[in-house]
């Protein structure tokens, strides 16, 4: 049997990955030590300039107060956050934002266009990849937004808030996988897949798996990345099959179907239950972060003068750290052997191991993936099994 890589490929694997493996063992107390930066040296300076800025915006933008559409929006904001100082929690949360991804920045450069374009993996230019941070700086901005008005604003008003916020959002969480589809437009064009001999094999196969779509979509992932993707979006009537470009130029039409066939396992899963328990274990997270305020106003940490002040945002971050920090590699675990049965379906559904296995090495050598990466890694939550182990499960007699 052929194996997957050559003596030479598996030696630049092993030097693609060195420095993301040196970097996943370090990364953990580099999160801590820039949490506890900003909770015990930068958290007083950043809202002092944050108080600052807010109030020298207030004097120069008076008139937006009462300016015909403004106004509405700001008394709004003054009523939600129960005084003026929203401008102030805005403006720290950015600033806390703002710096992280700075501080982050040599380090995402290095990885994520000096080391992929080295070894290959990135069609970026320095404009498209500047362009692409830019956007994920921008939706990490809004996100810190709405979570200040959305948590501390409705925390500072009713006793119940993680309630009367959790109840809705978990809810949405149940149905928000209708979405999919439209969210990888924010960086990637998508088009139809053309009528033809590909198209009406998917639907084939999807026909004899039962599976009902909407369409079958193009991403064209090429201008950032060489690796081949495919994947299922939505649910229901918004359920999509998503083949990247590169895909389609680097596999086989049969390949390419075991590839689907993989995916619409996933499809098959008994969803509910994980979509439930994340939603109950969101609710039980505001309650947490609840009690975590009141001990906070009440021991004046941070400086904090009263309930939900805005200077305890970053003892958020530390309380999400130890909790990603924990569920992890458990979800990791759970991932993995989904991917495992995902990998049994498509081999029922299909009945060609032969191919599916020329497809998992294929995607392993184009995508530069590690057959056999340090057991600390897979523990620490990788959520495909290695791709060396896949291959041989389905060589083994």
């Amino acid at each position: 049997m052929e194996p997957i890589f050559t003596p030479e490929q598996l030696a630049e694997i092993k030097a693609y990955y060195l420095p993301h493996y040196i970097r996943g063992a370090v990364n953990p107390f580099v999160t801590l030590a820039l949490l506890a930066l900003l909770l015990w040296g930068l958290n007083r300076p950043f809202y002092q300039g944050a108080q600052a800025l807010a109030s020298g915006l207030g004097r120069r933008w008076a008139f937006l107060r009462t300016a015909p559409v403004s106004r509405i929006l700001i008394r709004a904001m003054d009523r939600l956050w129960g005084e003026p100082g929203w401008g102030t929690a805005l403006l720290f949360a950015l600033f806390i934002d703002l710096f992280s991804k700075v501080l982050y920045t040599p380090s995402d450069v290095y990885f994520d266009y000096i080391l992929e374009h080295r070894h290959g993996m990135s069609a970026h230019t320095p404009l498209t990849y500047a362009t692409d941070t830019l956007k994920s700086w921008s939706i990490s901005a809004v996100a810190a937004v709405t979570m200040v008005l959305g948590l501390y604003g409705l925390a500072r008003r009713l006793r119940n808030w993680w309630l009367v916020l959790g109840v809705p959002v978990a809810l949405l969480m149940l149905v928000s996988s209708a979405l999919d589809p439209y969210r990888s437009r924010v960086y990637f064009d998508q088009s139809p897949l053309e009528a033809g001999p590909l198209r009406i094999r998917i639907s084939g196969l999807m026909a004899r798996a039962d599976i009902a779509f909407a369409d079958v979509l193009v991403e064209k992932t090429s201008v950032s990345t060489k690796r081949v993707q495919a994947y299922f979006a939505g649910q229901g009537p918004t359920r999509t099959i998503v083949l990247n470009d590169t895909l389609l130029k680097e596999f086989t039409e049969d390949e390419i179907l075991a590839a689907v066939a993989h995916e619409a396992g996933h499809v098959n899963e008994p969803q509910w239950a994980g979509r439930i328990a994340a939603a109950c274990a969101l609710i039980a997270l505001l309650f947490a972060i609840d009690r975590l305020l009141r001990r906070a106003a009440a021991r004046g940490w941070f400086g904090a003068t009263q309930f939900a002040d805005i200077r305890t945002l970053p003892l958020l971050s530390v309380l999400f750290f130890f909790i990603m920090l924990t569920a992890k590699p458990i979800s990791g675990a759970f991932s993995r052997e989904r991917e495992w049965e995902a990998d049994r379906y498509a081999l029922r559904l299909t009945g060609d191991p032969a191919t599916f296995r020329r497809m998992l090495v294929k995607a392993a050598r184009v995508n530069k993936m590690d057959p056999e990466p340090p057991r600390w890694v897979i523990l620490k939550g990788m959520s495909h099994p290695p791709v060396g182990e896949r291959v041989a499960a389905i060589s083994a007699p």
